[in-house]
């Protein structure tokens, strides 16, 4: 079995657009864009930990955001020229399951803005 049978059988076809395939998904769409509850958002296709609540903020963008992870090393960044611009993409480093984009317009406790898809995570409520 190839690495993508694996995924498609383990997520929707929007799920795997967007973790496998680089995707996006609209603005205010996402499922936890303005979740508020306590808990852990974790990796969708490996369960990793991302993002714990206490970090997740409303940019005003649309999609969850995020100051920091839980952990940097759980994090990997790569460049990503598409769109005519050049922006780092977040991707869990487990898996490499795509998760968004981290930019440097967040707010001042760190100054980035892990701007994540919710297709791309699962939430362990506390």
């Amino acid at each position: 079995m190839t690495d993508n049978e694996k995924w498609r059988k383990q997520l929707t076809d929007n799920e795997f657009h967007i973790c496998r395939e680089k995707g996006t998904e609209p603005a205010f769409s996402g499922e936890y864009w303005d979740k508020k509850d306590a808990g852990i958002y974790v990796c969708k296709c490996c369960g990793e930990e991302l993002f714990d609540s206490d970090g997740k903020y409303d940019s005003g963008c649309g999609w969850p955001s995020f100051f920091q992870p839980v952990d940097d090393e759980n994090i990997r960044t790569a460049v990503d020229n598409s769109l005519s611009r050049v922006r780092t993409e977040i991707m869990c480093d487990k898996c490499g399951s795509h998760l968004g984009h981290v930019f440097d317009d967040g707010p001042e406790i760190t100054g980035q803005r892990f701007c994540v898809n919710s297709a791309s995570l699962d939430f362990k409520g506390k």
